[in-house]
């Protein structure tokens, strides 16, 4: 049995840090990634490049001293963002993508886009310019039902978009369907998909089979088991197109304890013992750094971490805590269901 793997330093290629004092407790959990694509769902949202430079700084303030992280920023698409400023803010260096969330898809989207002919001009910039759109996946027609919007999606949305806009480069984010498997590996260089964490590990039994479970709740919503494992399929496949996205989303457990709860689950903590294990169940310890540290930084352009981090296999389980402090409010951690014996060390 192998008890130790080093890899290139991991990405993190969907990350939700929050602002203020929730920034400065979860912001240290994520430290050790390398690069991570920040999500721009702030209230109000970071819509322009200044307001993403300046969240930058915030992050940078946030971090631990020595921390790896190195934020990529994104902007948040809306009906009446600037294509010229989308564009100046990537060649000057301040973003890396732009995000799309469809208006009232998941938390803080009302800003979101209405209408995909409203934001025309600026995916036909982006495309120019090399930009990529980063896509939060579903449909919020009430009509369909909730399991179901990411495949509607898919056939609605992206498809159109992707044909009417020529060379956009796409990374459909948090994939949680067969469907949004099978269309990722049906597309070319400038297609991909990152996974999360939990959808490798929960269903949607997981949220509500015996009790409903808030901390389990995310949107998009867990699938039926097939889908959990078509997703593992595609995450240990070694496939460049595959990569890892955590979308840890924090939320004080106080939003999440309601009758109309938060939606997100917060993995930053033990993302990487969990992929181990969920890699050597597959037996695919030998593609995980693919998956983690190789695959998102080249459909990016970027090089491989110069840096390593060591996993080792012991006979006790690691540690981790069950909540944090964010200032007067609690967020819980993310509980696989497992002991989890892979330990995070630097190499």
């Amino acid at each position: 049995m192998t008890d130790s793997i080093t890899l290139c330093r991991p990405d993190d290629w969907h990350l939700h840090l929050r602002d203020g004092a929730m920034l400065a407790a979860v912001a240290p959990h994520s430290a050790g990634f390398g690069r991570a694509i920040i999500m721009p769902n702030l209230v109000p949202p970071v819509v322009t490049g200044a307001q993403a430079a300046a969240y930058r700084d915030r992050i940078m303030a946030a971090l631990p001293p020595g921390a790896a992280l190195q934020p990529q920023m994104t902007l948040y698409l809306t009906d009446t963002t600037d294509p010229a400023d989308v564009v100046a803010a990537y060649r000057d260096g301040i973003i890396r993508a732009v995000k799309l969330y469809p208006a009232g898809a998941t938390t803080n989207s009302a800003s979101g886009v209405t209408d995909i002919d409203k934001v025309r001009p600026v995916l036909e910039a982006m495309a120019e310019a090399g930009i990529t759109l980063c896509v939060h996946g579903e449909v919020t027609d009430p009509a369909v039902d909730i399991f179901d919007r990411e495949a509607v999606f898919i056939d609605r949305v992206l498809d159109p978009i992707r044909r009417a806009v020529p060379g956009l480069r796409v990374v459909m984010e948090h994939i949680t369907t067969a469907d949004g498997v099978a269309y990722a590996r049906s597309g070319g260089d400038d297609l991909a998909a990152t996974i999360t964490t939990h959808h490798l590990v929960i269903n949607r039994n997981a949220i509500l089979a015996g009790g409903i479970r808030p901390h389990y709740y995310c949107l998009p919503v867990a699938k039926r088991e097939n889908h959990r494992l078509a997703l593992r399929d595609a995450a240990t496949s070694g496939e460049a197109r595959f990569f890892l996205g955590t979308d840890s989303a924090p939320h004080p457990d106080s939003a999440k304890l309601q009758p109309c709860g938060c939606a997100g689950c917060f993995t930053a903590p033990n993302t990487m013992s969990i992929l181990a294990h969920v890699f050597e169940q597959e037996g695919a310890l030998d593609r995980l750094e693919a998956f983690a540290s190789l695959n998102g930084a080249a459909f990016y352009g970027l090089p491989p971490a110069e840096d390593r981090i060591r996993l080792i296999r012991r006979d006790r389980p690691a540690e981790y805590p069950t909540s944090i402090t964010a200032g007067d409010e609690t967020v819980t951690v993310f509980d696989p269901g497992f002991p989890l014996y892979w330990h995070l060390e630097t190499a």
